[in-house]
């Protein structure tokens, strides 16, 4: 039953990374690309170091520290880094799609896209 858990896992994250790099080459913006980047690779990558945590667990019976560590460094630092960095984008005038539908972080009434094309 392990077996079927660990290899689910290391799937499921595979497969999370791989919709991470997919995502990166097909958005049309920095903001959806980060957006790909920071949340699917975030699973993906968890995902994969949950499984090999697992895998030392039931199979060599040693608890890892570092892979435990591993898990909450990436949870906790990849969507900050992202959200980070699209903020970073956005106030030095990085131009939203064109397909963008409405800017929510829009303070002056003035269309981003008008600024931009200037």
């Amino acid at each position: 039953m392990t077996e079927v858990v660990i290899s689910v896992l290391l799937l499921a994250g595979t497969f999370f990374v791989f919709s991470s790099s997919i995502g990166i080459l097909r958005f049309p913006d920095v903001y959806s690309r980060l957006h790909a980047a920071s949340k699917s690779a975030t699973l993906g990558v968890s995902g994969v170091m949950l499984a090999a945590f697992l895998f030392f667990l039931f199979e060599d019976d040693m608890v890892s520290g570092k892979l435990i560590l591993g898990i909450l460094f990436v949870l906790l630092t990849a969507p900050v880094s992202g959200h980070m960095i699209s903020r970073a984008a956005y106030r030095t005038g990085v131009p939203l799609s064109d397909r963008t539908i409405k800017d929510d972080l829009q303070t002056n009434g003035e269309d981003m896209k008008k600024d931009s094309s200037d």
